[in-house]
């Protein structure tokens, strides 16, 4: 199965540049921007990601305090997953998969909205993240799954759970990995296009962590995270971080030029 890829802002925020690269970017800041993908094919629809919460206060005021003022959280009204979505024709009860990584507020803010989706998540993050993890949580509960989307998979949808292991197929050409890294719940996903296999993750923020072997500086392993980018690195023919400003641009980019390469002339932006 081929599938088309887009992907769409659901905010952005500032954080110190050693957050991004282990070790080094002192007195630096990089620009995140927060992506959901959004993967179409086989009459099916998923997205990775469903962006922050409605009401970013709560998550700002904790960065605020354990980062630095600066680093906070910033989306336009046009940036909500409901308005972005309905921009390309999609209602939020019309995706089949909203698969996760990592969980953290940025990214499960709105599982509730997509009610007919199978929440795909990582079984050891669920566990070692969220319900029985090794060590205390440097955020608090509430800024890894909020109340509402919480409260959707335990008690009103818990049907719609799917525990991903950590190798796992979610449709056909459509793969999960786990990375670990940057969080026990961190995932890479795999997705064939008629461009190659794409990789999307959030244990690398942004391009130069792979292709230059920059280790991730908010990360909770060295070890899984170069292990992750080496496997990364050799299986991808196109990258995707979730984080980097540069994805839209150099996604359509890439996938234009490498249907080139291989004689392909139609291409869905």
């Amino acid at each position: 199965m081929k599938y088309e890829v887009q992907i769409l802002k659901m905010g952005q925020c500032e954080v110190p540049g050693p957050e991004v690269y282990w070790m080094s970017g002192w007195n630096t800041w990089e620009t995140l921007y927060f992506w959901m993908v959004v993967i179409r094919g086989g009459g099916k629809t998923a997205i990775i990601n469903t962006g922050p919460p409605q009401d970013l206060t709560d998550m700002n005021e904790v960065w605020k305090k354990t980062i630095d003022p600066r680093a906070q959280m910033v989306r336009q009204e046009k940036e909500r997953p409901q308005q972005a979505l309905a921009e390309i024709g999609i209602r939020p009860q019309d995706v089949d998969y909203v698969l996760i990584t990592p969980l953290q507020a940025y990214a499960t803010g709105n599982i509730q909205l997509f009610s007919n989706a199978r929440i795909c998540i990582s079984k050891r993050g669920w566990i070692e993240d969220f319900h029985a993890p090794k060590y205390e949580m440097h955020i608090p509960r509430r800024l890894c799954i909020p109340d509402d989307s919480l409260h959707y998979l335990e008690i009103r949808a818990p049907d719609k759970l799917r525990l991903l292991e950590d190798e796992d197929e979610i449709l056909p050409g459509l793969k999960a990995l786990w990375t670990g890294a940057h969080h026990r719940s961190s995932m890479a996903y795999t997705v064939g296009t008629s461009a190659g296999q794409l990789v999307a993750s959030d244990c690398f923020f942004k391009y130069r962590n792979v292709e230059e072997m920059q280790p991730l500086g908010i990360m909770e392993s060295l070890e899984e995270c170069m292990q992750a980018y080496k496997r990364i690195k050799a299986e991808a023919d196109i990258l995707l971080p979730l984080y980097d400003p540069l994805a839209a641009d150099r996604l359509k980019a890439e996938l234009k030029g490498k249907l080139r390469s291989l004689g392909k002339e139609e291409l869905h932006d």
